[in-house]
């Protein structure tokens, strides 16, 4: 079965289309905001006692951000365990800064037992730097508001925490060469970005190829693809366009792009080269 899902910001870049607003958001988080005022916190203090930062706090009660359970059950702690929250965040269905078509696959990456991606436009959104993502949102044609811009920004780093909170899951990488080599945002923000890159694949679940120029053979012309596996053993797919994506769950479909990517990894340099090859053109910035 093939999904798709029309208008929004893109999964990877988010570079085009509109957040779609959500009111439940919006509901649960005033509603935490007026729970933590009448519990005569700060958001510093309840930030401390929640362990997440007084910047997702403050997202999170602007509505800007989807909380996940860890955040609720914390939250429950700190304001009297009232079951409040856990009620009113099982009535919450949209998450704002990711796009229609998108929200499907980032709800199964949450609990995906392996996930891979090739892409060849842009740094996957998993590993985009903070500066080099805004860069991305801030190149928005037609250009999004302030507003738009951190909801997608905040939305976009939330999905990151998915390399901090699930260390046993692998995450692959391929990326094209040519997306390292461009300066988006400039040499600063692009030194940044080679650093965030090179921290965030450090750890041992976490894999970087890069794909060279001037390959002589190349798996994935046809472009930018995600995959991965679900607890329950079945493969899904992940192809995104112009203002468009696709979740692909037909294993017809799936099986063939996933025997693309393997044959992807055998051509694309290997870990110790594509660290070598960012730290190489890190230093010629």
């Amino acid at each position: 079965m093939t999904e798709s899902w029309e208008r929004g910001g893109g999964g990877s870049g988010g570079c085009a289309g509109e957040p779609v607003s959500s009111d439940s958001l919006k509901t649960f988080g005033a509603f935490v905001q007026g729970l933590r005022e009448h519990a005569g916190l700060t958001r510093e203090e309840f930030a401390t006692l929640v362990r997440f930062s007084k910047h997702t706090v403050e997202s999170i009660e602007l509505g800007r951000r989807m909380p996940d359970e860890e955040f609720v059950e914390r939250a429950e702690a700190a304001l009297g365990n009232t079951g409040a929250l856990r009620r009113a965040f099982g009535h919450l269905t949209r998450q704002p800064g990711l796009a229609a078509w998108f929200r499907e696959w980032a709800r199964r990456e949450r609990t995906a037992v392996s996930l891979c991606t090739y892409e060849c436009r842009m740094v996957p959104g998993l590993l985009q730097s903070e500066a080099y993502a805004r860069t991305l949102f801030e190149n928005a044609v037609p250009p999004l508001t302030d507003e738009q811009v951190e909801s997608q920004l905040s939305a976009r780093m939330e999905r990151q925490r998915l390399l901090l909170v699930r260390p046993n899951v692998p995450f692959s990488f391929i990326v094209s060469e040519a997306v390292f080599r461009e300066r988006l945002g400039g040499p600063e923000v692009t030194r940044g970005m080679l650093d965030h890159v090179l921290a965030s694949t450090a750890p041992r679940n976490v894999t970087l190829q890069v794909m060279p120029l001037g390959c002589e053979l190349h798996a994935c012309l046809d472009g930018p693809v995600s995959l991965l596996e679900g607890p329950d053993g079945r493969r899904h797919a992940y192809s995104e366009g112009q203002r468009n994506g696709r979740l692909i769950s037909d294993r017809k479909e799936v099986v063939p792009l996933q025997q693309a990517y393997d044959t992807l990894r055998s051509q694309a340099l290997n870990s110790t080269k594509s660290q070598g090859l960012l730290e190489q053109i890190r230093g010629a910035l």
